[in-house]
């Protein structure tokens, strides 16, 4: 009988061994489990309460055609263009006046929790040979009902007729010295109440590139001042001959 036993005493043993590393493993894989879904959720809960937004400010450099834009990644609208690269368009997105990009300071504006005054601008290669000021005269001038009704800061508001093609649009107006006039075109209607942006205006920039900047209608009140700092900001990120 003690023979029996003690032949049968290291089975027992390997066996117990055997288990108790499975049992080790288990518990192994199980905290790093809840490791990993510890990271992942705290991952996904910022990605959450960012709804898309960055707060990196490290700057990314985009190269269209002969023109280099440095800009940083919170200014940048969509995450896949939020990298160095060659692209056909970039959209960026800024708060005015202060022209900055997203940040937690800047989460209610760009919620717009409070007041609309984020700005929405997109570079793309130029198609037309004239800028929306150039192509007031030989174009918009015949696309509108005159005269047209006083708008905010100076600007005159005109209808587009029925066969201009620019359905739920008006056309706003505003003289400059020595300068094809500003022009801006804006939804009207029930359109212009859900659009964050319902006005947009476009100017040629760099080397054969196109700027479309949106904006809330309220800023026409003080065009001179967005259109000047629109133009302020472009100086600074955005460079030819690179």
């Amino acid at each position: 009988m003690k023979q029996a036993t003690a032949a049968e005493s290291p089975d027992f043993e390997v066996v117990d061994s055997t288990l108790m590393k499975r049992v080790f493993y288990v518990f192994a894989a199980l905290a790093l489990l809840s490791v990993a879904i510890s990271v992942g959720g705290k991952w996904l809960g910022r990605s959450i309460a960012m709804a898309g937004y960055s707060d990196d400010t490290t700057v990314r450099r985009i190269v269209m055609g002969n023109n280099l834009i440095s800009v940083p990644a919170n200014f940048i609208r969509f995450d896949q263009a939020r990298r160095d690269g060659i692209a056909s368009r970039l959209d960026l997105y800024l708060r005015y006046p202060e022209m900055d990009g997203y940040s937690t300071a800047a989460r209610d504006d760009f919620n717009h929790a409070t007041t609309k005054k984020i700005v929405f601008l997109s570079f793309e290669p130029r198609m037309m040979s004239r800028d929306m000021s150039g192509r007031f005269a030989p174009i918009y001038s015949a696309l509108i009902e005159k005269p047209g009704t006083a708008g905010p800061g100076g600007t005159t508001v005109y209808a587009f007729s029925e066969k201009s093609g620019y359905l739920n649009e008006v056309l706003a107006v505003a003289e400059r010295p020595g300068k094809d006039p500003f022009v801006a075109r804006c939804l009207s209607g029930p359109s212009a109440e859900e659009s964050l942006a319902p006005c947009e205006r476009d100017i040629q920039v760099g080397d054969e590139l196109s700027l479309t900047y949106r904006f809330p209608r309220e800023l026409l009140a003080n065009w001179p001042a967005l259109d000047a700092a629109i133009a302020a900001k472009v100086t600074a990120i955005l460079k030819t001959g690179h």
